[in-house]
């Protein structure tokens, strides 16, 4: 193969993935507030979050379990009640906020999270990844534990 055939191949390809990854122009399902706004599933289309409304709204109990995140999750999201339940302080934004959006849409389930999530908006959303996202972590990092 010469060097503009691979090339091009390797354009060919790129341009595939790429396609594969845009968000078209469907909205994705989500909670009805949010509906009709072209929001994404994908953390990159969330609005900028703010780490004081993150934490207040980590303290309000939910209406549909009548817990809050921390209630779960520990203060600062490093206590959680059931070792199970992922320790959320120092976690990336990213992880967070896909995280809450895909039990929101369905996507992912779990008992409680689907149920505390379905009718957050993406700003509520932004701002809870933001504020766990800012705590001091307790995470470990396992990189090499199984070498």
């Amino acid at each position: 193969m010469t060097h503009s055939a691979s090339l091009l191949a390797l354009a060919l390809a790129s341009a595939f993935v790429l396609a594969g990854c845009s968000g078209g122009d469907t909205p994705a399902e989500h909670s009805s507030s949010d509906r009709g706004e072209g929001h994404t599933t994908s953390s990159a289309g969330l609005p900028k979050g703010h780490i004081d409304a993150g934490e207040k709204l980590a303290h309000t109990k939910g209406k549909a379990t009548g817990q809050s995140c921390v209630d779960c999750h520990g203060e600062e999201g490093n206590a959680p009640i059931d070792a199970s339940y992922p320790k959320l302080g120092g976690q990336y934004y990213d992880y967070i906020a896909h995280s809450l959006q895909q039990y929101r849409d369905g996507n992912r389930e779990h008992a409680l999270m689907s149920q505390q999530a379905k009718d957050l908006t993406d700003q509520q959303i932004a701002d809870v990844a933001a504020y766990f996202g800012s705590r001091p972590t307790h995470l470990r990092d396992l990189h090499g534990v199984n070498n």
